[in-house]
């Protein structure tokens, strides 16, 4: 068997939304230098993750790796959230 499945694609962004069951969206973002003027351009693209526990939610920073499909739009899974986002003391 090769190695391909440790070296999958991962990539940390932001979740953006948390409101469908065991999905999340999560917002990565990234930044090329434009090829004629040289200046820093910061672009993003929304991606379907896996959440089979519903542990992200809105504003953490989290890793997603590629993955099999799950359904249409989900390529991706959560595989660790890197930080939480701030909570205030009245919600949970």
């Amino acid at each position: 068997m090769s190695d391909s499945r440790n070296t999958r694609r991962s990539l940390q962004g932001t979740v953006v939304s948390d409101a469908m069951d065991q999905t999340i969206t999560v917002r990565v973002e990234r930044r090329y230098k434009h090829p004629l003027y040289g200046k820093y351009v910061r672009s993003h693209k929304k991606y379907m993750a896996h959440d089979a526990d519903n542990s992200a939610h809105v504003g953490d920073t989290v890793d997603i790796v590629a993955c099999r499909p799950m359904s249409k739009m989900k390529r991706w899974r959560l595989t660790e959230v890197v930080t939480r986002a701030f909570q205030e003391e009245g919600q949970a």
